[in-house]
């Protein structure tokens, strides 16, 4: 019983349905009764059905052309008040300016609504029989569109309510995956390559072809680790994080970042020590966001600031350094810069250190192992 009951529910929730129900319910009555007024010579009654007629046929497109379909009623209902078959606006009229509320947007609504006000004020001002037309087209307008409006935010918050939600599982399946990857691959990579080493330490002199082939393997094990952590920081980046990771920014962009900073007003200026060497991505990456976010930080809440930034390359690890002079800017709410770089170290497996400075200004640190060979 319930589901046929739910069944008859999606049927009538169908739009068309739904136009085309309505439209019988409303027109019915004045159907049944038309041939009766026919029969008896009421002239005036008659016109007046058939304009009510004409007003609700129309509302069968409402939904498609919700603009043609309130000005289309709106000139029958004019021509109704200014011949005095009617008094006040007909119901179509409500469905049809509600119908713009809620099917139009911005300015068109604006627009669609004080063009039907200009003509319901000018017909009833000059036609009504009371006095106040003015104001009457003032609720006849106001209340159906304002009625269209409200429900048109709310099936627009409720759509992306759902997309966020949708967007949250999306998430948190991505880095449900990704554990289930460094649970799994990484443990039994890591477990090859160990017995690999252990294999060819243990080789006898004399046997280079098999030394060589463990070597092999274990640089190959190496390899795959590298490449399933760059996975694995594609999987957990929310929002599109890890595509970006492949856009090529990284520490070779730091100069041109450092530029667009001086642009933006901000004098800032950039040391590289040791020996360049080419980073992993999700590294490379992360060294160039984390300037960029400390840099954005300096910017927005540091007054009358300097920042210098300071890049060390170390056998086993990149340093990343961003410091500054300013004063922090009273009154700024916290917001997520510091808690993103925190994350992105982490992804990486380093440290990350950020904090006032004693002498004034603000400090951000990080250190990040590189994987040797």
């Amino acid at each position: 019983m319930r589901r046929t009951f739910l069944k008859i529910v999606r049927f009538f929730s169908r739009p068309r349905v739904f136009d085309t129900t309505l439209v019988i319910v409303f027109t019915l009555p004045a159907v049944l009764a038309l041939p009766f007024m026919i029969a008896g010579g009421e002239v005036r009654g008659v016109l007046t059905m058939g304009s009510y007629l004409a007003g609700m046929a129309l509302l069968l497109m409402r939904r498609r052309r919700p603009l043609l379909t309130a000005a289309l009623v709106a000139a029958v209902d004019a021509v109704s008040i200014a011949t005095q078959l009617v008094t006040f606006v007909s119901p179509s009229s409500a469905i049809a300016l509600y119908s713009v509320g809620r099917y139009t947007a911005g300015r068109t609504t604006l627009i669609t609504s004080a063009g039907a006000y200009a003509v319901y004020a000018t017909t009833m001002e000059l036609f009504w029989r009371g006095q106040g037309g003015w104001l009457g087209a003032v609720f006849a307008v106001s209340v159906p569109v304002g009625t269209g409006l409200i429900v048109r935010l709310k099936a627009e918050l409720t759509e992306r309510s759902r997309r966020e939600v949708a967007d949250a599982a999306v998430r948190a399946e991505r880095r449900r995956i990704a554990r289930e990857l460094h649970d799994v691959v990484a443990h039994h990579i890591t477990v090859i390559n160990a017995l690999v080493g252990g294999a060819r330490a243990t080789l006898p002199p004399g046997q280079e072809v098999t030394r060589d082939a463990l070597e092999g393997a274990e640089q190959t094990a190496r390899q795959a680790m590298s490449e399933m952590r760059h996975l694995l920081d594609v999987l957990r980046a929310d929002g599109g994080e890890g595509a970006d990771a492949a856009t090529g920014v990284g520490a070779d962009r730091l100069p041109s970042l450092i530029q667009e900073a001086r642009s933006a007003g901000l004098p800032a200026s950039l040391t590289v020590a040791g020996e360049p060497v080419e980073l992993p991505a999700t590294v490379d990456h992360a060294v160039y966001r984390i300037v960029q976010e400390a840099l954005t930080n300096t910017r927005k809440h540091a007054l009358s600031a300097r920042a210098s930034v300071r890049l060390t390359y170390e056998p086993s690890a990149v340093e990343v350094e961003v410091v500054d002079d300013g004063s922090a800017a009273g009154g700024v709410a916290p917001g997520f810069g510091l808690g993103g770089m925190a994350e992105r170290v982490a992804l990486c497996g380093g440290r990350l250190s950020t904090g006032p400075r004693p002498e004034g200004g603000f400090r951000v640190h990080a250190r990040i192992p590189l994987e040797t060979t």
